[in-house]
């Protein structure tokens, strides 16, 4: 393949990766809840985001537990997620795992644990979608 070729290639999938980013920047607020009296962002969606499988994401995590303490990251009770999915008419969080509902409870991510994501994740897609989601404002997150 030319040279021209294969930049025109690599613009043309750079442009489709950051429109889909971008579209999904529409959808982050409405993926923003208040748990505990913190705002959180569900695994799953951020996984979404991310462009990866929610295992994969809480894999990365569980790699490199010390950087995300409790204030970073935590698990929903079974209470606070019937709450959450009661919500929802359709709910993204009954198809997570391809068997109609989740096996586990979700985890729920801060602005820090968000942050701290980015890291773990070492890809070009999760820095940008970390950036969005700080760039999003909606009070204090």
């Amino acid at each position: 393949m030319a040279d021209t070729e294969q930049t025109a290639l690599t613009k043309a999938n750079n442009d489709t990766q950051e429109i889909s980013i971008e579209s999904a920047e529409s959808d982050i607020k409405s993926m923003i809840y208040v748990i505990r009296n913190q705002q959180v962002m569900i695994d799953s969606d951020l996984a979404m985001l991310y462009q990866v499988e929610t295992r994969v994401l809480n894999q990365a995590v569980k790699r490199n537990i010390s950087r995300f303490p409790e204030r970073f990251r935590f698990q929903l009770t079974k209470e606070e997620y019937e709450n959450l999915k009661s919500q929802f008419v359709i709910s993204s969080l009954e198809d997570d795992n391809g068997y109609g509902g989740r096996r586990k409870l979700p985890f729920v991510f801060t602005e820090q644990g968000i942050a701290m994501l980015s890291a773990v994740l070492r890809s070009d897609v999760a820095i940008r979608v970390s950036i969005r989601i700080m760039d999003t404002k909606v009070g204090d997150f």
